[in-house]
């Protein structure tokens, strides 16, 4: 038995005063109408109605239900609407998370923008180098970037890429000269990131002779963040593959040098990972729908500031 379907038809037998007018204004027959009533009292081992042939009446024990069965009906149906309005209209809390450096540089900004044009939408935003697991953690969105994605089950929309360059600071290359080609850089300091992505013991770079691969010798520095990673450039410790958005602030203050300007290291595509696609809460889809509008324009800017860099 539909419980609660029954009772809808019993709030409207009684607002209607009839069988026949109860049925006529949910586009069903009378017996149908009469038969969940019926249902209802069996249930309940009580009688809601006394019925003539003439009209109905409330019982006192049908009286009392009634009340409780259009509260009940009032928070369905407010419950449906709030539901409902999930689907249509952006609010409530964002879970997401994102990688540690790009979140800094692009996410953390596009909150602010996105935000503006959604005010209804509260974001709580993890940086985090590892990739969660969006469901035992509760995260609505993963901003990650990879070479490629597993099949995982989850959605995923690949937004923009980004890529890594070889910097080091002014003072570093004073003292130990510009490397001029990829094979230059087995005479230097290299410092490696660590990451489930790349590999440690080579840098593998994209120029004008296509793909090359060096070697590198034994580390001296290791660090998992770029921002790290460029700290550790900027202060002269040797040369670091670093990624645009965390090598930029450095390019631009002249702690850093770009080196090799016709290759670039390390692309990776950023994608964004949610659980289901079906009936898509509002926030999830205009979140996503906003970062692959507004994440390629944001980094387009940052790679013509560096062709500038190349220029100058």
């Amino acid at each position: 038995m539909d419980t609660l379907q029954n009772m809808r038809v019993f709030v409207r037998v009684v607002e209607a005063g009839s069988f026949t007018g109860a049925a006529q204004h949910l586009n069903t027959t009378t017996a149908y109408a009469s038969r969940a009533v019926s249902d209802l009292e069996a249930h309940l081992r009580t009688r809601l109605l006394n019925r003539t042939t003439r009209r109905i009446a409330l019982t006192e024990a049908g009286e009392r239900y009634l009340q409780r069965c259009e509260q009940i009906l009032a928070y369905v149906d407010q419950a449906e609407a709030e539901a409902g309005d999930a689907h249509a209209r952006p609010s409530g809390k964002l879970k997401v998370h994102a990688m540690t450096s790009f979140g800094q540089h692009y996410v953390v900004p596009a909150v602010g923008r996105y935000q503006a044009r959604y005010p209804d939408v509260n974001i709580e935003l993890t940086l985090a180098q590892r990739m969660p697991d969006l469901l035992d953690e509760g995260f609505d969105v993963s901003l990650t970037l990879a070479i490629g994605l597993p099949d995982s089950g989850l959605v995923s929309q690949r937004l923009c890429s980004a890529f890594s360059i070889a910097c080091a600071s002014p003072a570093y290359l004073e003292r130990h000269g510009v490397p001029q080609t990829p094979s230059d850089l087995a005479r230097h300091t290299c410092l490696q990131m660590v990451t489930p992505i790349f590999p440690t013991d080579k840098w593998i770079f994209d120029g004008p002779n296509g793909e090359e691969t060096i070697a590198l010798g034994p580390a001296t520095f290791q660090v998992n963040v770029a921002e790290a990673m460029a700290v550790a450039a900027c202060s002269g410790m040797g040369v670091g593959l670093i990624p645009l958005y965390s090598a930029i602030s450095g390019l631009r203050s002249g702690e850093l040098v770009w080196l090799l300007p016709e290759y670039t290291s390390q692309e990776m595509n950023l994608y964004a990972l949610y659980p289901s696609r079906q009936y898509l809460d509002a926030k999830i889809r205009t979140w996503v729908e906003f970062l692959r509008d507004e994440l390629p324009v944001t980094l387009a800017v940052d790679q013509e500031e560096l062709r500038q860099f190349a220029r100058s």
